[in-house]
């Protein structure tokens, strides 16, 4: 029998593949536990339908990614922070700061795993930070950090 995987199976295959499998697995667990439904004309149809509003979403996504970067190359992020001597940081400056200052600077929310920064900040200068906003997508944020 042909079903489509509505779910990524690994002994199977991922969601969308059209397999064929022995009656009784689908009828007794694949189409009961919602894990595939069996592959009629009209499913077909629907699971076309489906990948081209996926696609159509993915490239929405993409393209607002996009602008994002555009904007994030525009802008320089300046944090202020007690610095003892030879400009070395009382603290650091984590993903988190860099996070919460783009939200008041673009009132942009992203999340901290997106801040690809390798080790906190624990000098004063100018950093080159990725951000990556898509997997597709990755912007370079310009972060000053100054003495307070």
């Amino acid at each position: 029998m042909e079903v489509i995987l509505k779910k990524t199976f690994s002994k199977l295959g991922t969601e969308g593949d059209i397999v064929n499998v022995a009656d009784g697995y689908a009828r007794n667990y694949l189409v009961p536990t919602q894990i595939a439904v069996r592959s009629t004309e009209r499913n077909r149809r629907m699971l076309e339908h489906e990948k081209k509003v996926l696609a159509s979403l993915a490239d929405k996504t993409r393209d607002a990614a996009e602008e994002l970067a555009r904007r994030f190359a525009e802008v320089t992020c300046t944090l202020k922070r007690r610095a003892g001597e030879n400009d070395r940081l009382f603290g650091s400056v984590t993903s988190a700061d860099i996070i919460a200052a783009l939200v008041i600077e673009l009132s942009v929310k992203i999340d901290r795993r997106d801040v690809q920064l390798q080790e906190p900040i624990k000098d004063l200068g100018i950093f080159t930070v990725p951000i990556q906003l898509h997997p597709d997508v990755t912007s370079d944020l310009k972060v000053v950090v100054v003495r307070e």
